[in-house]
């Protein structure tokens, strides 16, 4: 029996398409739940990774802090419970973060080179891991030199790429459901827009960027003022057709992994946990996501069904989905896509979410959707853009939401079962990676055991 930071460990991969990769992984899981006795589960998943060495190292990191906190005796009880780890590895790959935030150099239009696009063809190639859609996506290759000039080719561009991509993830929380219904011209046109951005993307009330995109190619800002009152003077002009590409395959790349997750946590992770609930009733499950592993946990929560759930508590550490995924009604049309998890009471006890301003990666990871349904940036990434993301801002509009803050270890948490807990973890998680730390593992513990 494999063992990670002096707990009980087996691992299990999923393909692509949701399957479990190898049958003897599940039953290596299904025989630590017997042997061990195992009264706590907690089911791990990592975001957006190039290999299955950082999904790993994360764990491991993240399991060091709460063996560390168990040993202290940090949370009274904790130590009470018998663990145990399913550890899921999933097909990901890493969308370049960097290019959705309008301060990345590489999206100014006179700067996104024809290898830089060719990349990203590839790129896309690479996590759609599908042969049937290479061919298609070759034949786009030539077309990127014609950007500039020749509107045929970017309709062709756009018209191609939404036709290798699957479309069941679609929706209104991203904007994806308007990329895939827009006219591909004015598509481009949309993405190809200007915005004027603050260099140090500085953050006013609320934590909204200040910056705008301008309609028509036009952009407009106004000098920020930072938390020392002082102007920031503006930074970069970013527009044009090739950073339309650019962005056009980010975006693609980017829902290729948000639908996966999906797949794979809907499927064969559900289909995996329920299996080991029936092996062992009595056993709480504990889900806990870094990036768009937390949309991969919620999935498989989301879908157990009506009736008592097993899942007792579900940790989203700077979850990459909307801030509106648990709210009803969050346009005055649809509700959130994982509102039903709340209505149906399928966590028992907590939801825990990690949110801060500094999350860039997921913070202002969606300046494309604003694009795409051409909105006002102003608040761009804060908790009035419509397009904002978990986490950086927590549950919005989610009545069943309480605002908190991250704590140091020994601090009191009053963490209640049907209730969406939102942690601001600006002192304690610097960027979108840091999750593995003391204060996070502690949070974690006092949700189990508030269960």
């Amino acid at each position: 029996m494999q063992h990670v930071a002096g707990l009980p460990y087996a691992e299990i991969q999923f393909t692509r398409d949701g399957g479990v990769h190898d049958d003897m992984e599940a039953l290596s899981l299904s025989a630590m739940v017997g042997e061990e006795e195992v009264t706590d589960l907690l089911v791990v998943s990592h975001g957006w990774n190039n290999d299955m060495a950082e999904a790993r190292g994360l764990y491991a990191r993240l399991l060091q802090r709460l063996r560390a906190q168990l040993d202290a005796g940090a949370v009274p009880r904790a130590a009470d419970r018998t663990y145990g780890v399913a550890a899921i590895l999933w097909p990901s790959k890493k969308f370049a973060e960097d290019e959705l935030i309008p301060s990345g150099a590489a999206s100014i239009d006179g700067l996104v080179s024809d290898a830089a696009l060719l990349e990203q063809v590839d790129n896309l190639k690479s996590a759609l891991a599908d042969p049937g859609t290479d061919a298609g996506l070759e034949e786009i290759k030539p077309l990127l030199a014609q950007l500039e000039d020749d509107p045929a080719a970017r309709r062709a561009i756009v018209e191609t790429i939404r036709g290798v991509l699957p479309q069941r993830a679609t929706d209104a929380e991203d904007a994806s459901d308007e990329f895939f219904a827009e006219d591909p011209g004015e598509l481009m046109d949309r993405l190809a827009e200007v915005v004027l951005a603050a260099p140090n993307l500085s953050t006013g009330g609320g934590g909204a960027a200040a910056f705008e995109v301008g309609g028509g190619g036009a952009a407009t800002a106004t000098p920020v003022t930072g938390a020392t009152g002082e102007a920031q003077g503006l930074g970069e002009v970013l527009g044009g057709a090739r950073a339309a590409a650019r962005r056009l395959l980010n975006f693609a790349t980017y829902y290729v992994m948000k639908d996966r997750a999906g797949l794979v946590g809907r499927t064969g992770a559900l289909e995996v946990l329920k299996r080991l609930h029936a092996q062992r009733t009595t056993m709480r499950m504990h889900l806990v996501g870094h990036s768009f592993g937390a949309r991969l946990v919620t999935s498989a929560a989301a879908g157990w069904g009506p009736g008592p759930s097993p899942i007792a508590s579900l940790g989203l550490l700077q979850a990459a989905f909307s801030h509106n995924g648990f709210a009803p009604r969050w346009n005055g049309r649809d509700d959130g896509a994982f509102r039903g998890l709340v209505t149906g009471r399928l966590v028992s006890g907590p939801v825990v979410i990690t949110c801060t301003k500094n999350d860039r990666a997921v913070g202002l990871a969606y300046p494309i959707a604003s694009r795409i349904a051409r909105q006002a940036a102003a608040a761009l990434g804060g908790p009035d853009d419509p397009y904002g993301g978990l986490g950086r801002n927590g549950a919005q509009r989610t009545p069943e939401a309480t605002d908190g803050f991250l704590l140091p270890v020994g601090g009191a948490y009053a963490f209640a079962a049907g209730r969406i807990h939102n942690l601001v973890a600006d002192d304690f998680v610097a960027d979108h990676g840091d999750v593995a730390s003391d204060a996070v593992a502690y949070a974690l513990l006092a949700a189990v055991t508030a269960t």
